[in-house]
């Protein structure tokens, strides 16, 4: 489902106008009219906006029912390294251990992991 439409949908079933929107948000009523006509992708804050101003939660902009969607359970080929196991229990440990670290450490870290990945696509050894 393209946001736009459905955003528009929905004003129009609250029968609201895009100054109406336009004073609920403060966005811009050219703003709004460019996202319902799909010229612009607003961010996740403008849409959490939206969905204030249209008086619906944030689901109901991205679906098209009364219900929230069934949550999605992985099926164990998509859920592949750290779904169990030992392997889960260095993931939780990992996770644990990176929220833990700084910022400096953090991009340390991922400076490193990224000059070792490009070593291992061109075949070197460390």
């Amino acid at each position: 489902m393209v946001i736009a439409d459905r955003l528009k949908a929905l004003r129009e079933k609250k029968n609201m106008s895009q100054g109406d929107v336009e004073k609920r948000t403060g966005l811009l009523r050219c703003y709004i009219s460019r996202v319902e006509n799909g010229h612009t992708v607003p961010a996740i804050e403008t849409l959490e906006k939206m969905a204030q101003a249209l008086e619906v939660p944030m689901y109901h902009l991205f679906y098209d029912g009364e219900k929230p969607p069934a949550p999605v359970i992985p099926t164990k080929v998509a859920m592949g390294w750290g779904s169990s196991g030992r392997d889960a229990k260095t993931l939780h440990r990992l996770r644990r251990l990176m929220s833990q670290a700084d910022e400096d450490d953090v991009k340390l870290l991922l400076f490193m992991a990224q000059k070792m990945s490009r070593r291992k696509k061109r075949g070197t050894r460390a």
